[in-house]
């Protein structure tokens, strides 16, 4: 296949991909927002507006999504990534709850309800654990020395370079004669006496 056809293959497989994903996130974060919505004002004191219901919605849809992305981050720079991951656990969770508290008391009507969010929380895990993006060419490693003992080829010197820069060197000390007065006492005993055994 030639690298044209290839491309242009890739796109259109591309562009398909991300339009499927737009339908169903919408589809999926509506009737997900709904449930949570609908859970919400279900269980909000009386005279509670409205809007209250979709802002928790909001929440505790779109929590696990920025979670999600800062794991994402974290793990790129090599940082702990405890709190978010146990973020992206509680919302997750919250949000299946209601899911599970809207829908009919079986089980096929417990796995319709939990669809939408399941299918959410999946796309966004499909979107954002994809390929890494390039990030430019690829490092190459120094050339291997041939190290076949059948070949007469010296090895290539290796130049060794200090880690640490050398210290300073310490100005060079000069000695000063001392006349034998400064080491008499003012009595005029020497400071040094005779060495005895």
């Amino acid at each position: 296949m030639k690298p044209e056809t290839a491309t242009g293959t890739a796109r259109a497989e591309a562009l398909l991909l991300a339009s499927i994903l737009i339908v169903v996130a919408a589809a999926a974060g509506w009737a997900s927002f709904t449930h949570v919505h609908d859970w919400t004002m279900r269980h909000a004191p009386a005279g509670t507006p409205d809007a209250f219901g979709w802002v928790n919605a909001v929440i505790s849809e779109l929590v696990p999504v920025a979670a999600f992305l800062t794991i994402r981050q974290r793990r790129r720079s090599h940082q702990p990534i405890g709190y978010p991951l146990g973020l992206l656990i509680a919302a997750a969770t919250l949000s299946l709850a209601a899911q599970l508290a809207v829908a009919n008391p079986s089980p096929s009507g417990w796995l319709l309800s939990a669809v939408p969010a399941l299918a959410f929380m999946s796309l966004v895990k499909l979107v954002f654990t994809g390929a890494p993006a390039d990030v430019g060419p690829p490092i190459s490693s120094p050339p291997v020395p041939n190290l076949d003992p059948g070949e007469n080829t010296p090895a290539p010197a290796v130049e060794l370079t200090p880690a640490v820069a050398p210290m300073p060197s310490t100005p060079s000390l000069t000695t000063v004669p001392v006349p034998a007065e400064a080491l008499t006492r003012l009595n005029g005993t020497p400071v040094i006496g005779p060495v005895t055994r």
